[in-house]
């Protein structure tokens, strides 16, 4: 395939998505077929799902070209996401939810700061021209606690470091994936639909390495059947980002 998207990489990890993975892949299909995902490679990366959805993804992706499956035991969302950026191929590299809470076509904002010079965009619901749809308010009030300890604590100036829409140059995505520790190949198992706080290790990584993060506002809508659970999730990630401080103050910066 050619096109705009030849050079561009979409990662789209997935657990126990059965339910509602068809319908991701009418979108990513949709997607492929316009704008800047005409030719781009799709990594579809299962993370040990106990239900249909490896074999979906398998099915969807048998005779379409540029189309990688990656079959992984369970480690968490975190580890299904570092796996799926070093494999894929793409001079510029994407990673996006499974629901697709951002919609595909948000993707050209990134790629647009990426021509302007950025190494790292990504996806933000804060600042001017983000918009969020049908989020609940005690959910929101809680995203912007975290998000204030994680400002205060290790990555000041980036208002939202967990939306899960984020695209970078290739070098860049090599380097920072592959010098994840918590959330590296031997960093601990994450069991369970856990959402941890591994964008903040990326991002905090990317960022001692000297590269430029860009925030772009996009579009995102909360979905039914969000695997966040909101009181839970963000205390294990309030945790793991004081751990994260600790180990960047004591490793001089790195994680």
């Amino acid at each position: 395939m050619s096109g705009h998207g030849a050079g561009l990489s979409l990662v789209v990890p997935a657990y126990n998505e059965a339910i509602r993975i068809e319908h991701t892949l009418g979108e990513l299909e949709a997607w492929r077929a316009r704008g800047p995902g005409v030719g781009a490679e799709l990594v579809l990366v299962d993370d040990g799902s106990e239900d249909a959805t490896l074999p979906l993804l398998r099915g969807w992706a048998h005779g379409r070209d540029r189309v990688q499956v990656l079959a992984l035991p369970h480690r968490g969302k975190g580890h299904a996401v570092r796996a799926g950026m070093l494999a894929a191929q793409g001079a510029r590299v994407a990673f996006a939810d499974a629901d697709l809470a951002t919609p595909l076509d948000e993707l050209q904002r990134l790629l647009a700061a990426l021509e302007a010079g950025a190494d790292v965009a990504i996806g933000s619901r804060e600042g001017p021209g983000a918009v969020r749809e049908n989020e609940p308010g005690y959910r929101h009030v809680l995203g912007r606690g975290f998000n204030w300890l994680v400002q205060a604590l290790v990555l000041p100036g980036i208002a939202d470091t967990q939306c899960g829409f984020k695209l970078f140059r290739a070098e860049a995505a090599r380097e920072v994936f592959g010098r994840l520790r918590r959330y590296g190949a031997a960093g601990p198992l994450a069991r369970g639909a856990n959402v941890t706080a591994f964008d903040v290790e990326v991002l905090l990584v990317a960022r001692h390495l000297g590269y430029t993060i860009t925030e772009v506002p996009v579009r995102w809508r909360h979905e039914r059947g969000s695997k966040v659970r909101p009181l839970l999730d963000t205390a294990r990630m309030a945790r793991s980002v004081c751990e994260l401080a600790i180990r960047s103050r004591l490793r001089g910066g790195a994680t």
